[in-house]
């Protein structure tokens, strides 16, 4: 079912991960489909797409810099037509110290990623939602913005920060037909995880030893359990939800 006909969707962080995953889930339900990301693999994935039959752009951005994201998201509307969808998935966990311990530089580096941009994103694509009539902003949260884990205190707080400014967002703009929702994942073994784990002195047997009973559903999630979330959100199904936050954790937040 093509869910997204006739839809232009800009994946920020989609090199890799869940941002692939949900590029590839967008793609496959219909809508042309532009990464943004650093990482150069984002122009493997968009390859990967239109040789799959899907229309998809790679740009190589820094989506902390207002420059890089305003002219990006202009490059985009000038090559597949106005944006409607906008997932904001790039982030980083960054330094997993107390917070006692934490250097201003380590603090502001995943602020930056996580929440600055955002807010930059956000701030760049309204315009072109708003000349197109409607849109649906998902940002990709956490589980780790709900809740606390004793560790890695700057991804908690901007992940924290991406929900209240999604529910804000969702205020503002919904007389324009603008929709904001957040996305919350548990635990996936993205590469972000693998660092996590690593960095803890786990392997990733023993690192799934630890998680898996923490989601009752059983194990951790998939990267497309995440994406048909974010497909959902992003499609006309989802036409009377805004400020609300999906949590796709496998019961982890139920306890």
């Amino acid at each position: 079912m093509a869910r997204l006909n006739g839809k232009v969707a800009v994946v920020t962080g989609g090199a890799n991960g869940l941002g692939a995953a949900i590029a590839a889930r967008l793609a496959e339900e219909g809508a042309a489909v532009a990464i943004l990301d650093r990482d150069e693999r984002g122009q493997d994935v968009a390859e990967k797409l239109t040789a799959n039959g899907a229309k998809a752009i790679f740009r190589s951005v820094d989506v902390t810099s207002e420059d890089r994201v305003s002219s990006s998201l202009a490059s985009v509307v000038e090559e597949l037509g106005s944006i409607t969808v906008l997932v904001n998935n790039a982030g980083i966990e960054g330094v997993n110290k107390p917070t006692d311990q934490l250097d201003l530089a380590d603090w502001e580096k995943v602020m930056a990623v996580n929440s600055t941009a955002v807010f930059l994103c956000t701030k760049h694509v309204i315009p072109h939602m708003r000349a197109a009539g409607h849109g649906s902003i998902v940002n990709i949260s956490s589980i780790y913005g709900i809740l606390g884990g004793a560790d890695i205190p700057p991804y908690h707080a901007s992940k924290g920060a991406v929900r209240a400014m999604s529910k804000n967002d969702a205020l503002t703009y919904a007389p324009e037909n603008i929709r904001v929702n957040s996305v919350h994942p548990g635990f996936i073994f993205t590469d972000m995880v693998h660092r996590y784990a690593s960095e803890a002195g786990l392997s990733e047997a023993d690192a799934r030893g630890a998680l898996d009973p923490a989601h009752p559903l059983g194990g951790t999630g998939d990267p497309d359990d995440i994406a048909w979330g974010v497909v959902y959100l992003a499609s006309d199904q989802a036409k009377w939800v805004t400020g609300s936050e999906l949590v796709i954790d496998g019961g982890y937040t139920a306890r």
